[in-house]
């Protein structure tokens, strides 16, 4: 079985978020775990979205929207075997 197949039960399962990149929709998992930063004074959120190769191509500045708000990309990396992606975001 595929990654992309995954992806598909997921979407069909609802446990994915749509995503909007230049107009188009993509369902991605979307993530927002809070990080502890300055020496564990303070936490900040780390948005992320997983999604297959397949499906999209994002690069470092590109922007999507995810529930009506606007990230931009800082980085993409691959995951596993490289048929899935990470994408690290900063919401704007």
């Amino acid at each position: 079985m595929n990654v992309a197949t995954l992806y598909e039960a997921a979407q069909r399962s609802g446990l994915l978020t749509a995503v909007i990149v230049d107009g188009s929709t993509v369902h991605c998992a979307f993530r927002a775990p809070d990080e502890t930063v300055l020496d564990g004074f303070a936490l900040s959120r780390d948005y992320q979205i997983d999604y297959p190769a397949s499906w999209l191509m994002l690069d470092a500045g590109d922007t999507v929207d995810v529930a009506g708000h606007t990230y931009q990309v800082r980085e993409v990396r691959a995951i596993g075997d490289g048929s899935e992606r990470r994408a690290s975001l900063s919401r704007l």
